[in-house]
């Protein structure tokens, strides 16, 4: 089975060992930090709708939101003692854009308090199209956001329709624009290709609209499914295929290509960037192993040879918050050996 590439908050393996809670809080006080800052990745777990391709845990219960935000914020506190300072923050999810303005600075404030953030941190959000307005990009700039992702992963309406987006070319478009007038000029751009009903020619056009927008960051990544999807029901029916590995190998070199062509230099799998300014800083901390700290539901952590992860749903993370438990779901140590197999894959 194959699935999209996104470093945002699964573990590349699960359950090694026994686990008991205390162990990890022995854990956080015996290993000290590496001389690098380490990144902080907070996991928004609430969508509107669930696109056809996800296969990510999120929830549409968005009146639970004020009361995920109060036990994030007691885990925020929980790892004061460990991690005193970030220097890459990423806000994911996911929809972080459904939060308004003032529940994210509730969220910083938090952050600011217990720990030191660098004064040229790279701050990102998640962002849906149809959640912008310019008011609101205003606000996160104020917050101290400075990096902007957004997922428009396709300017076509009847590609977007089929992925079960919940925004218009139109809205992209538009989105794409007041983050401009908005003062972000580090902006990363996700994009699909291998899709159904989009040739090669539809895609270069993809590739040629997203450029002329200048974004310092493009992700493009290659349909892939998950037997949790909507789509791939309705790919094991033979409603829609997948392009032949011929074609997929061909569009791959395409946006290699194309990007080149464009000025961007492809600098992992699935990323591009204009400068090295505009490479992700925070994603590259996962697979250089540099530590990290993951807050939510299912976000995993790591310092040093350890890894650790929350456990997966709202309900149980919630819960335990409220019962005073950090809601880790299990941990793992890794061999260099593990450290150096994983560094190739990411």
């Amino acid at each position: 089975m194959r699935g999209i590439l996104i470093p945002l908050y699964h573990s590349l393996s699960r359950k090694i060992s026994p686990y008991d809670r205390n162990d990890i809080k022995n854990i956080l006080m015996i290993f000290p930090m590496k001389e690098e800052q380490a990144g902080l990745y907070i996991h928004i777990p609430f969508c509107l709708s669930k696109c056809g391709y996800c296969s990510f845990y999120s929830i549409k219960s968005v009146n639970l939101i004020p009361e995920y935000i109060a036990a994030l914020k007691k885990e925020i506190e929980y790892y004061r003692k460990t991690f005193s300072s970030f220097d890459t923050i990423y806000i994911g999810g996911g929809t972080p854009s459904l939060l308004t303005s003032k529940q994210l600075a509730d969220i910083f404030t938090s952050i600011n308090k217990y720990y030191k953030i660098d004064k040229s941190a790279e701050i990102t959000l998640e962002a849906n199209p149809g959640d912008i307005s310019l008011d609101y990009l205003k606000t996160l700039r104020d917050i101290g956001i400075n990096r902007l992702n957004i997922g428009i992963q396709s300017f076509n309406d009847k590609i977007l329709k089929f992925f079960g987006r919940r925004h218009s070319a139109k809205e992209a478009i538009a989105a794409m624009e007041a983050t401009r007038v908005a003062g972000f000029d580090n902006l990363g751009i996700d994009l699909i290709y291998g899709v159904h009903g989009l040739g090669i020619k539809s895609w270069v056009n993809t590739l040629q609209k997203a450029v002329s927008f200048k974004p310092g960051h493009l992700s493009c990544y290659q349909l892939s499914l998950s037997e949790k999807t909507s789509l791939y029901k309705k790919y094991s029916l033979n409603e829609w295929h997948l392009p032949d590995e011929k074609t997929e190998l061909k569009l791959f070199l395409i946006t290699a290509e194309e990007l080149g062509n464009a000025g961007y230099t492809h600098y992992e799998v699935s990323n591009f960037a204009l400068t090295d300014k505009f490479k992700s800083r925070h994603n590259q901390k996962y697979w250089r192993h540099v530590p990290y700290l993951g807050l939510g539901p299912a976000a995993n952590s790591f310092l040093n040879y350890k890894r650790w992860w929350n456990k997966a749903t709202v309900n149980t993370y919630l819960k335990d918050i409220a019962c005073g438990k950090m809601p880790v779901e299990d941990s793992e140590t890794l061999s260099s050996e593990q450290l150096q197999l994983e560094a190739l894959f990411l």
